[in-house]
């Protein structure tokens, strides 16, 4: 009697494991036609030192349920990102971000180095098969050019795009895209595996063009300031003690 509880028992034991790695086979299948089929792109919008990097993920196969996605952007010295603004937009749209260090609003370019977010969209039921998230973005202030040059160029890449599931555990055999160990979530309270996608479709980098100051009118400019201060100095001085306000 035992003995055919057993059997029993073990045999049903066997047929979820078999259905259950049948499940999470299927789901990596879905996932690699999910990788084979996004595309990533980048447009600007705005002028001057303030504009908005517009990131458009289009998915042109089946929706599948439970993957997550995840764009990492690696900006370069010449940009940054206001903390506050990009919690204030995160809390009323459908994306979270997080920062992989402290920015300083305040400091120039060439004393600086670049920085990366990591931005966890939400597919939107309405439109599955695309995300578009917006992050606003500032140009530092660059070191005047002593060659008469009065722009200089910012290089922005378009990000990086991750995706992972809870329901396919075996990711050796993605190539030739490659498996990082990046934040889970925007909270930064653990690491998971993502995999990462190689030779993404879409546009390439895209170029901001940024004023610089003229270095040559240093000399001159700093002169003219100083003799000024000075004649205005002078004549405060001689209207005081004309007047002997003090």
């Amino acid at each position: 009697m035992y003995f055919v509880l057993f059997s029993v028992l073990a045999c049903f034991l066997t047929c979820h494991c078999l259905i259950e790695k049948g499940e999470k086979k299927n789901h990596c299948g879905f996932l690699k036609q999910w990788l084979e089929s996004m595309s990533v792109s980048v447009e600007i919008n705005n002028k001057g030192f303030h504009r908005e990097v517009v990131t458009t993920v289009e998915i042109s196969s089946d929706v599948l349920t439970g993957v997550r996605v995840l764009l990492v952007h690696r900006w370069p010295s010449g940009i940054y990102v206001d903390p506050y603004q990009l919690a204030s937009l995160s809390d009323h749209g459908n994306w979270q971000i997080l920062l992989d260090s402290a920015i300083d609003l305040e400091v120039p370019a060439h004393k600086t180095s670049g920085f990366v977010t990591y931005v966890y969209p939400t597919l939107d039921e309405r439109t599955p098969r695309l995300l578009k998230v917006t992050i606003p973005i500032h140009g530092r202030y660059h070191e005047p050019s002593f060659v008469g040059k009065t722009f200089t160029s910012v290089e922005i890449e378009p990000p990086e795009l991750l995706l992972r599931t809870e329901k396919c555990t075996e990711l050796s055999n993605f190539e030739p895209h490659t498996v990082v160990d990046v934040p889970c979530t925007a909270d930064n309270s653990s690491t998971c595996l993502w995999v990462k996608i190689q030779h993404q479709q879409g546009h390439g980098h895209v170029s901001l063009q940024f004023p610089v100051g003229d270095g040559s009118l240093v000399t001159p400019v700093c002169s003219g300031t100083l003799l000024v201060t000075m004649i205005c100095c002078a004549a405060l001085s001689k209207f005081i003690w004309k007047h002997q306000i003090i």
